[in-house]
């Protein structure tokens, strides 16, 4: 039995079980896994506190560095930046980025906040499982970061505590940065890429940048990047690029549309000043073009061992000023789910490949679409009236965040209905939103 049926036998015989967390080791590094029935989360503290690896059921998101595989490199110590070791997972890093000032971190570097050693704590495990990890503080910036990561048992949705205090004895001023590194090899060939990778997030429609968003490396008319019904699409090639875009919803979606698993990441959007005015940067990895001693252009390495396959989705908060010893929280929240590479949005229950659709014959009503599910639970359709009175609630079929939702169903209607939408109503009974509304489209035999 594959990961995936054994999560879901898992389910199956204890609904109630609880997270929990316990010591492991991964791919030579001493760490520490925090589990349930859907997911596992391994977290090295010993470089940076990282979140090296989030594997749902049988699918892993992250990228590890084979070529770093069990090795440390302690950073360096006092001001003078080290030699940055890219071991890959996820961390969280200040901006503006830069080494013109102080006010301005020179990284990716080597030091107490990125390879630093995190002190790793168990806050609670049962129903809830929450770690804590807590780094040194970092002379140059004035910066000291401690994460909290969250598990419930009864899904796979996954919580960040992130705070920044300022552990100098002088104002300073950053914004923090949640930086995730996604695997985009392919799973077939470790020598070639994930040719249906993609990474997506909503335009701001009063958008400070010309096109929406802002090609800060590469091309702006990349032909990677794309743009439709309000939704910036990047589709990942192998070449370095990196884009700026200051979205106001608070959300980008990671689509594998070759195994169909996503991982949408949420931050809630708060007005201010975010460094450039990105609220959201994609990078992606790859060979870049360059120009020689002499003026003449070429392409740099695109040997996958000394230039693997991964992008980073970046989720950045304001700036903020902080006095000595004060503190700044940022909270993000993750779902991996299961999405096609048709996906067209993020909803708070989950995520739409094919928008709901009610099409009326006779006395019924046909509901198509298809979905991914943040919780387990299952649908229902909500029937309602022209005037916005729900007339009835339909059960439509039971959900797991595991398997991609396929909805093709009749349901039984009066002729004063107007409109469905479907809900996701997870294991306690709690209405987790809806996953679309659809206006019933009569067809011209109905009564």
């Amino acid at each position: 039995m594959g990961a995936c049926g054994l999560a879901r036998a898992a389910q199956a015989s204890s609904s109630s079980s609880v997270c929990q967390i316990q010591p492991v080791t991964f791919e030579g590094w001493k760490a520490q896994q925090v589990s349930n029935r859907w997911i596992r989360l391994t977290i090295v503290p010993q470089f940076g506190g990282r979140l090296m690896q989030v594997a749902f059921g049988d699918h892993s998101y992250l990228f590890v560095n084979p070529k770093l595989k069990g090795k440390y490199f302690p950073p360096t110590e006092g001001t003078t930046p080290g030699r940055w070791h890219n071991y890959g997972g996820d961390k969280i890093w200040p901006l503006p980025e830069g080494e013109q000032d102080e006010q301005h971190w020179p990284g990716p570097v080597s030091d107490a906040l990125d390879a630093g050693n995190y002190e790793f704590k168990v806050l609670e495990q049962g129903a809830v499982c929450t770690i804590r990890l807590d780094g040194p503080a970092d002379p140059r910036t004035g910066l000291q970061y401690s994460r909290e990561i969250s598990l419930r048992s009864d899904s796979p949705e996954i919580s960040f505590h992130a705070v920044m205090k300022n552990a100098s004895g002088h104002p300073i001023r950053w914004s923090v940065q949640s930086v995730t590194q996604y695997n985009t090899a392919s799973a077939e060939s470790a020598s070639s890429y994930n040719w249906n990778f993609w990474a997506f997030t909503p335009i701001n429609p009063s958008s400070a940048y010309d096109d929406g968003y802002r090609a800060r490396l590469g091309p702006s008319n990349d032909p990677a990047y794309s743009v439709k019904d309000g939704l910036f699409a990047l589709h990942w090639l192998y070449f370095e690029r990196e884009v700026w875009l200051d979205s106001p919803d608070g959300w980008v979606a990671l689509v594998d549309g070759s195994s169909r698993y996503a991982m949408v990441e949420r931050s809630a959007h708060v007005p201010g000043e975010y460094p450039g005015k990105a609220t959201v940067i994609f990078y992606t990895n790859g060979p870049a073009v360059e120009y020689n001693d002499k003026g003449m252009p070429f392409l740099t390495s695109s040997d996958p061992v000394e230039m693997p396959y991964y992008m980073e989705a970046e989720l950045n908060s304001p700036m903020v000023r902080l006095g000595p010893g004060e503190t700044y929280a940022f909270d993000t929240k993750w779902f991996p789910t299961r999405a096609t590479a048709d996906f067209k949005t993020v909803t708070d229950a989950g995520v739409v490949n094919r928008a709901l659709a009610a099409t009326a014959g006779g006395k019924s009503v046909s509901l198509t679409g298809s979905f991914g599910v943040f919780f387990p639970g299952s649908l229902a359709a909500y029937v309602f009236d022209a005037r916005g009175v729900r007339t009835a609630t339909v059960s439509i079929q039971p959900v797991n965040p595991l398997d991609l939702v396929n909805v093709q169903q009749e349901i039984a209607v009066s002729p004063a209905d107007a409109r469905v939408s479907l809900h996701l109503i997870d294991e306690q009974a709690a209405d987790r939103g809806s996953l679309g509304e659809a206006t019933i489209s009569k067809a011209e035999h109905y009564p």
